[in-house]
């Protein structure tokens, strides 16, 4: 796999927690993980949600505000970046329905499913597109701002980063 633009590399650093966490929800949906326990789909699904505010929110603004609005001036990239625009209003339906224990197997499934195919839709087209099309100063201003939006900006020589999951 080649190396990922400098620019997307705090997005990439996201998205493999990201499908970490897909696969342990649907391991736990699917029953694969600690079969029969609620208290562990439980934990499961308060992880998502957890997940859900503390590193899918500020990547999904970073994304909203600064890396989607750059691809869409891209003709090859609108129905792309629609697309993965409604995925995150379902992101956002989905958790605020995931309190129901009734529905937590279907949730965490869900879930897990919609963020590995999301992850997957950006990582292979999205940011390929960006690669491919973006040029070298508008692609480093959006990384500085990218990394803004996710508070991860330059400090003192080093990157200021937030503990991920």
């Amino acid at each position: 796999m080649a190396k990922r633009h400098p620019a997307l590399i705090p997005l990439s650093h996201d998205h493999h927690h990201g499908l970490a966490l897909a696969l342990r929800c649907r391991k736990h949906a699917l029953g694969q993980l600690n079969p029969g326990d609620p208290a562990a789909m439980e934990a499961c699904a308060a992880e998502a949600s957890r997940f859900f505010s503390e590193n899918l929110q500020p990547h999904f603004e970073a994304e909203e505000t600064v890396l989607f609005p750059l691809m869409a001036t891209l003709e090859e990239s609108r129905e792309l970046v629609a697309r993965l625009e409604g995925e995150h209003r379902k992101f956002r339906e989905m958790l605020a329905r995931s309190g129901d224990a009734a529905g937590r197997r279907k949730f965490l499934f869900d879930f897990g499913d919609l963020l590995e195919q999301h992850i997957r839709s950006e990582e292979r087209q999205l940011f390929a597109a960006f690669e491919m099309y973006i040029q070298a100063g508008d692609a480093e201003r959006a990384g500085l701002e990218i990394k803004r939006v996710l508070g991860r900006e330059q400090t003192s020589g080093s990157d200021a980063k937030r503990d991920t999951p």
